[in-house]
């Protein structure tokens, strides 16, 4: 070994040390900060065990029998066992979260009073994203990619990122979640370059209350972006809706009513917990009582049988609909036993789950440590060994330290 180069096993330890400054800065006016730099958040953190928000502040160092893989038994797809965990669950869905920034202000997703938001050079560039994308199709079976943000239209490469993912031997399936507000322009170039569903976040059909709910104007704007990807082919509308009890859970059947007229999937989104968004029991509406509101108006509502044991959504479709609807029931009625999905940030941090604040730095391992595929292969597949079973439960999750939404995309 040459002098002054480390092995892979000492890069590993490293990345994974955890880092002695907090998670979020105190002062609100201070300049952005390189939170997840080089002292990215512990890898193996117990997230699932309950404890309190005290507790869940403490940072320990991780130590090298941590990085040893569990030695669970299970019966895993030899040949994409990098993102196979030991719940043999196989992710070949890798979400990417392009940018922190947005053109909103949902109340939900960004603390009211803000972030401090990465800096540009800290983001994952064009040439890094290509080269994790095809790392995780070849070693990892990776089949669909969903761009998100932040706002993913914010950011000025982004159709070369979908040509570039588009064209990933394996790659079967480009999506985009987006609020839409600059989205309509932007959908040609991306139809061509390989997108193929869009996933349109919209709270409300009321002017003022949209306003209220993301802190800005735009309703007609987003409106407009949803019937231009119907107009010109786009495979797959949806429309994303969160529920928030006392904001727009009187909109339930005016949202039912956009899927009869329009070819459109309608999803009502149980409200989650993250850092900032004020989450309260009360303010959710469950999956259960949505149900029972529609159902009550249109009792020939019906269950789409699922496609694959992924499936987040309940589907459902009515009679004489043009579209259909569904419900996300993180809250109530989990779906972890079936999930194939990880994530990116754009910081360049691995999530592998969207409710544990358990990350490790791939792009340092790039940048600072010049790290081989084989290197970033083991990274991968120390984190996905690592995931548990399922999250921690909706009372646990509101006092868990983690990312606000926007930092983490939808």
């Amino acid at each position: 070994m040459q002098r002054g180069r480390r092995s892979p096993a000492t890069i590993l330890r490293q990345l994974l040390l955890v880092s002695r400054t907090p998670l979020f800065s105190d002062n609100k006016n201070c300049a952005p900060k390189k939170l997840y730099a080089a002292n990215p958040l512990p890898l193996f953190e117990d997230e699932n065990d309950g404890k309190t928000k005290t507790e869940w502040k403490k940072r320990r160092q991780t130590t090298a029998d941590e990085l040893k893989p569990p030695t669970t038994n299970t019966n895993t797809n030899q040949q994409f066992s990098m993102l196979t965990d030991t719940f043999n669950r196989h992710h070949d869905y890798l979400r990417i979260s392009l940018t922190e920034r947005c053109n909103l202000r949902c109340l939900y997703c960004m603390p009211e009073d803000g972030i401090d938001l990465a800096p540009k050079d800290d983001l994952l560039t064009t040439e890094e994203i290509e080269r994790l994308v095809k790392l995780f199709a070849k070693e990892g079976g990776v089949r669909k990619v969903r761009l998100t943000g932040g706002e993913p239209t914010v950011r000025k490469d982004l159709t070369d990122i979908v040509e570039r993912i588009s064209r990933i031997d394996g790659i079967e399936h480009v999506a985009m979640t987006t609020n839409g507000v600059a989205l309509k322009s932007k959908l040609d170039a991306l139809k061509r370059n390989g997108l193929k569903s869009i996933n349109v976040s919209l709270d409300s059909l009321v002017k003022a209350k949209f306003e209220f709910m993301t802190r800005r104007d735009g309703l007609e704007k987003v409106l407009k972006s949803i019937d231009e990807a119907i107009r010109i082919g786009i495979e797959t509308v949806k429309v994303n809706v969160v529920v928030v009890r006392g904001q727009n859970d009187d909109e339930l059947l005016d949202f039912v009513q956009f899927a009869k007229e329009k070819p459109v999937n309608v999803r009502f989104i149980e409200y989650m917990p993250f850092n900032g968004n004020k989450w309260e029991t009360r303010k959710m509406v469950s999956y259960a009582e949505m149900f029972d509101t529609i159902q009550k108006k249109y009792p020939s509502i019906a269950r789409i049988p699922d496609e694959t044991k992924s499936e987040v959504g309940k589907n459902f479709q009515i009679d004489d609909f043009q579209g259909t609807v569904s419900f996300v029931t993180s809250m109530t009625n989990h779906f972890c036993g079936g999930c194939n999905r990880l994530r990116i940030l754009a910081d360049g941090n691995l999530k592998v789950c969207l409710f544990g604040n358990a990350e490790v730095s791939l792009r340092d391992a790039m940048r600072v440590d010049n790290a081989s595929d084989d290197v970033l292969k083991a990274i991968v597949e120390g984190a996905v060994k690592r995931k548990k079973a399922k999250h921690a439960g909706m009372e646990n999750l509101a006092f868990m330290e983690n990312r606000s939404m926007i930092r983490i995309g939808g």
